[in-house]
């Protein structure tokens, strides 16, 4: 068959800059963009020998991660010094992936699919400003609040955890330094990884955060003895940041992808990028934008506010929202995914005074 009379349309070379999370999650879409060349550049090769636990609630943009989530939890709970409330889906439980089996499937899907790797960051002059995607973290603010953690991950005996049901917070924890709770999650009765999280705009000493663990799992969990498999270290910036390059459009946490409530981004950035993909797909040029809704990013701030300047109120606001809402909507809610009802059902479970409080010194600050 002849070719003539055919409009072939040219093909889009574009360049992204890191092959952390983001840059290899969207590189693995590469057979979704066929009349693209994506070429993806990495200052410092991200391969990292530490490995870390993403965990993320299931939603309909998350369906191709589930082949490689290795544990699934239906229950979880949250529990202070007086109340534990324990939470069942049915449509959205919580899963768990690790960090290099995810990245190690993403590259392996982008190779196959003909992106092109390169450490010569000098290439990156080729390409026009708007055809280039920067994944480099983006730029923290002063004073900021920030998630940050030590987890371990350990080996005990038989019957030592109930891997059935996830704890995504337990305040039983020093709640000197602010927000302070213990993150476990079990993988089986044997093994879990149990975190140390504070939110505060201060970074403590790494035996603030081990003490914690060690604590908790004797006086809490009852593990008198266990073998510390694996470390994990990290620092989530809550709120909205600048771009690492402001001549350079962003993806992922350096376009906003970071929850600035939960400092959840993994499921966030799937979700950035499966829009960006629909946007291609009807038509438009390909960019990337923030996977939240102004309403939900206004009710962070004004959330943020009362934690930082009230954190004694985070167990309470968190049991109480654990209370109204099931566990379906618990994780449509942290997920992005709520309705006007939804909205109202945190509003409506939350202390009014303290969010009082929190909106004046907002608009005290505007």
């Amino acid at each position: 068959m002849s070719d003539e009379g055919v409009t072939k349309v040219p093909n889009t070379a574009i360049a992204v800059i890191g092959d952390g999370c983001a840059g290899l999650s969207f590189a693995a879409k590469a057979a979704s963009l066929p009349e693209h060349t994506i070429h993806l550049f990495s200052p410092q090769s991200n391969s990292s020998k530490h490995d870390h636990v993403w965990g993320y609630w299931k939603m309909d943009w998350m369906k191709f991660v589930a082949p490689l989530a290795f544990k699934t939890w239906y229950k979880w709970s949250i529990i202070t010094a007086n109340t534990e409330v324990e939470m069942q889906a049915c449509h959205h439980p919580y899963q768990a992936v690790k960090r290099h089996n995810w990245l190690a499937h993403c590259r392996n899907n982008a190779k196959q699919n003909g992106v092109k790797f390169s450490n010569d960051m000098l290439s990156i002059d080729d390409f026009p400003n708007e055809q280039v995607f920067d994944s480099r973290p983006p730029k923290w603010r002063a004073n900021m609040m920030v998630q940050h953690f030590i987890g371990w991950e350990v080996r005990a005996e038989a019957g030592s955890f109930n891997d059935d049901c996830a704890i995504l917070m337990d305040f039983r924890c020093d709640q000197s330094r602010g927000v302070h709770f213990i993150y476990c999650l079990p993988f089986s009765d044997r093994e879990a990884l149990v975190e140390s999280t504070l939110i505060s705009p201060n970074i403590e000493q790494d035996e603030f955060y081990e003490g914690a663990i060690s604590t908790w799992l004797s006086d809490c969990a009852g593990v008198k003895f266990f073998e510390v498999l694996r470390c994990e270290k990290g620092a989530i910036p809550l709120g909205l940041m600048q771009r690492h390059d402001p001549d350079l459009q962003g993806v992922g946490s350096n376009c906003g992808a970071i929850r600035p409530s939960s400092g959840y981004a993994f499921s966030f950035i799937q979700k950035q990028i499966a829009t960006a993909l629909n946007q291609v797909k009807n038509g438009n040029k390909l960019s990337f934008s923030s996977p939240h809704k102004k309403i939900d990013l206004f009710m962070d701030r004004v959330f943020l506010s009362v934690l930082r300047n009230q954190p004694h109120y985070a167990p309470t606001l968190f049991t109480r929202m654990a209370t109204r809402l099931t566990g379906d909507e618990f994780a449509q809610f942290l997920s992005g995914e709520a309705n006007i009802i939804l909205r109202l059902k945190v509003i409506m479970a939350m202390p009014p005074w303290p969010f009082i409080r929190a909106l004046l010194r907002l608009e005290t600050v505007a």
